[in-house]
C-alpha cells in the first residue's frame, strides 16, 4: 500500500450517519482496500468527548487502510488538505420550526464550512452534502467558496434512488439489482421524482414488467416520498444507516466509471439541461467517466413528469429566494 493517503472530512462525525459511515471509510470500501486513507472527524465542541469514543472504535478494529484520525470542531484543522468533504451535520428540524428557520440556522453553519473549505482543502476536493436541506445548503456553500469549481460540489438524492430501486423491485417480484436507470430528479424532499419511465427492470421498460401505471405514477411515488417519515415513525429515530449506505453509493459513483448504458442519481449545480434554471443545486440522472459526472441528456420527459419535476425545482427556487432574502446567496 505505497498510494500517497487521502484525506477525507466527514461532518457530523459523532451522530448517527456519521457513525454509520466511518467504519466504512475505514474499511476500504469507499475508495479501496489498496488506498490509505486519514479521517478527519468533525463535529461541534459538545459532541468532542463522545467523538472521542469514536475515535477508540476506529483504532480497534485496526483497519489496514486507516492511516490517521484527527478529531476536532475546528473548521480549519476539519478542513486542511482534504481530498473529500462529506458533510452530515446540519440542524436538524425542530418542532413549530418553518423551512426558512431551518434553512437560516443551516445556512450560517454552510456559510462557515464553505469558506473554511475554500481556505483548507487541497485543490481537488469534492464535496458531497448530506446534511438537509441538503439541495440548498450545497447551494449556500458552494456560493460561499467561489474559488471552488462548481462541478466538485454535490448534494445526496441517492437514497431516494435506493428507495425507489426496492419498491419497483418487490412490486416486480425481483432482486433489487435489476433494476437500473432509476433517475431522480429534483429536491432531496417529498417533491422529487424517481423517473420511473425511463427506468428498466431487468433491461425492460418498467411499464412492461409493471403495467399499472396508475400504481406507479400514485403509490410508487407518495411511497418514495414518504419512506425517510415511514422509518423515523417505525424506528422513533430518522434513516441513518440507509442514509450513510446511499452517500458511500454516492461518492462511489463519482469515483467510478458507471456502467454503460446506466446513470444514476446526484445534486448538481444545474447548466440548464432540460429548461432547469442554471446555478441551483438539483438533482438529474448523472453519468461518470472516474473523473467527472456529466448529466444525461435526450431523456424523454412526459407531461406527467416534467410536471412533477418542475413542482420541485420550483421548491428548489423558492428555497433559493429564502436564502437569498436571509443574506445567504449573493444577489443575482
Amino acid at each position: 500500500m505505497n498510494k500517497t493517503p487521502i484525506r477525507v472530512a466527514v461532518t457530523g462525525a459523532a451522530g448517527a450517519i456519521g457513525y454509520s459511515l466511518l467504519f466504512r471509510i475505514a474499511s476500504g470500501e469507499v475508495f479501496g482496500a489498496d488506498q490509505p486513507v486519514i479521517i478527519h472527524l468533525v463535529d461541534i465542541e459538545p459532541m468532542l468527548p463522545k467523538l472521542q469514543g469514536v475515535v477508540m472504535e476506529l483504532e480497534d478494529c485496526a483497519f489496514p487502510p486507516l492511516k490517521g484520525l484527527v478529531a476536532t470542531a475546528n473548521k480549519d484543522e476539519g478542513f486542511k488538505d482534504v481530498n473529500w468533504a462529506l458533510l452530515v451535520g446540519a440542524f436538524p428540524r425542530q418542532p413549530g420550526m418553518e423551512r426558512k428557520d431551518l434553512l437560516a440556522k443551516n445556512g450560517e453553519i454552510f456559510v462557515g464550512q464553505g469558506q473554511a473549505l475554500a481556505k483548507n482543502a487541497a485543490k481537488d476536493v469534492r464535496i458531497l452534502v448530506v446534511g438537509n436541506p441538503c439541495n440548498t445548503n450545497c447551494l449556500i456553500a458552494m456560493n460561499a467558496a467561489p474559488e471552488i469549481p462548481r462541478d466538485r460540489w454535490f448534494a445526496m438524492t441517492r437514497l431516494d434512488e435506493n428507495r425507489g430501486k426496492s419498491q419497483l423491485a418487490k412490486k416486480a417480484k425481483v432482486d433489487a439489482c435489476a433494476i437500473s436507470n432509476l433517475g431522480v430528479w429534483g429536491n432531496h424532499s417529498p417533491t422529487m421524482f424517481p423517473d420511473f419511465y425511463n427506468a428498466k427492470i431487468g433491461g425492460k421498460p418498467t411499464l412492461e414488467v409493471i403495467p399499472d401505471e396508475n400504481w406507479l405514477k400514485n403509490d410508487f411515488v407518495t411511497t418514495v416520498a414518504q419512506r425517510g417519515t415511514a422509518v423515523l415513525k417505525a424506528r422513533g429515530m430518522s434513516s441513518a444507516a440507509s442514509a450513510a449506505n446511499a452517500a458511500i453509493d454516492s461518492v462511489k459513483s463519482v469515483i467510478n466509471p458507471t456502467p454503460s448504458g446506466d446513470w444514476n442519481s446526484l445534486c448538481v449545480c444545474s447548466d440548464g439541461s432540460y429548461g432547469i434554471e442554471k446555478g441551483i443545486i438539483t438533482s438529474f440522472p448523472v453519468r461518470s467517466n472516474g473523473q467527472k459526472i456529466e448529466i444525461v441528456q435526450g431523456l424523454s420527459i412526459n407531461e406527467f413528469s416534467k410536471g412533477k419535476i418542475f413542482a420541485s425545482v420550483k421548491e428548489l427556487q423558492d428555497e433559493k429566494a429564502m436564502a437569498t432574502e436571509l443574506g445567504l446567496l449573493p444577489k443575482s
